[in-house]
């Protein structure tokens, strides 16, 4: 076994840019880890107006949303990001305490997470939606 493959997955550089919307300083900085670890380059919003605009201006491949969070729900954000001609595309992960799923998946998120954070649920499930993102992608083209 080489040294890339005990790594496991966890450490394959995906060049991904993740957009996390989170207030949770303390849950914030796991995240960072988690992904960082796994390859994603990461940046944060802890509110979702901010976690609009800075969505689209740095046009992430994925964001990983809270339901509760200021100033916009993450629902509510979801439902935006998938509504305009720019956002559209970028992968949306909800992740919440809250037994959400049918709620964001209404609101057009492409998976639902429960909390609490756990790495492994968290990087697999990042995982297989970009894979599938880049496989849409590649055929749009």
């Amino acid at each position: 076994m080489t040294s890339a493959e005990a790594a496991g997955p966890a450490r394959t550089k995906h060049h991904v840019l993740a957009l996390v919307v989170e207030r949770n300083l303390i849950v914030q900085r796991l995240e960072r880890f988690f992904l960082e670890k796994a390859g994603y380059e990461v940046e944060f919003a802890s509110d979702g107006v901010s976690a609009l605009a800075r969505a689209k201006e740095l046009r992430p491949a994925i964001l990983v949303t809270e339901i509760l969070v200021p100033r916009m729900d993450g629902l509510t954000l979801c439902r935006l990001l998938k509504s305009l001609p720019e956002t559209r595309e970028i992968v949306v992960l909800v992740f919440s305490h809250l037994e959400a799923e049918g709620r964001a998946m209404e609101a057009g998120a492409d998976a639902f997470l429960r909390k609490p954070l756990s790495e492994e649920p968290l990087v697999e499930i990042l995982g297989r939606l970009v894979a599938r993102h880049q496989q849409i992608l590649r055929e749009k083209k």
